[in-house]
């Protein structure tokens, strides 16, 4: 899936207004492989994209653990420490909310809005991924050309 600036933005608004709600101190969008989509609040670590790629697998694992108990997944998953903790919820098939909150909060805040955001992010992801494509921001089909004939007339 190929997000816009525009597309970041919304899924930033639904953010905020979750992190608003709930107290936490991060949320972040983050596809099943474990690629950091957007992320709003304060940083939750120094390397966000390996806690991005860790959650993805920490789910993945959970969900194999729910197969193996005759569940088709699970749809949330918690940790808590002593300090902070973290809360994963599946949006859709592509795509989880990691939100990490600490002592601002408590989980069941944290997993009550979530349920909410984590279906209007799905809504969200849905109308991107329906939307018709937009012209492409790379490079020209003919750009070899066109470079090829920039250099020869430079020189």
């Amino acid at each position: 899936m190929v997000f816009y600036a525009e597309d970041v933005e919304r899924l930033d608004r639904e953010l905020d207004g979750f992190l608003e709600a709930s107290g936490a101190r991060c949320a972040m969008l983050i596809d099943t492989e474990g690629h950091l989509v957007t992320r709003r609040g304060e940083a939750p670590a120094e390397d966000v994209e390996s806690l991005s790629a860790l959650v993805a697998g920490s789910f993945a694992a959970t969900h194999q653990v729910a197969r193996l108990l005759g569940e088709g997944g699970f749809n949330s998953l918690a940790h808590q420490g002593e300090h902070q903790g973290i809360q994963l919820a599946s949006v859709g098939p592509r795509a989880l909310m990691a939100t990490v909150w600490d002592d601002r909060t408590n989980l069941g805040l944290v997993k009550f809005y979530a349920q909410e955001t984590s279906e209007r992010l799905r809504r969200v992801l849905g109308e991107i991924e329906a939307a018709e494509p937009r012209p492409d921001a790379g490079l020209a089909d003919d750009y070899g050309q066109q470079a090829s004939a920039a250099l020869d007339e430079l020189f």
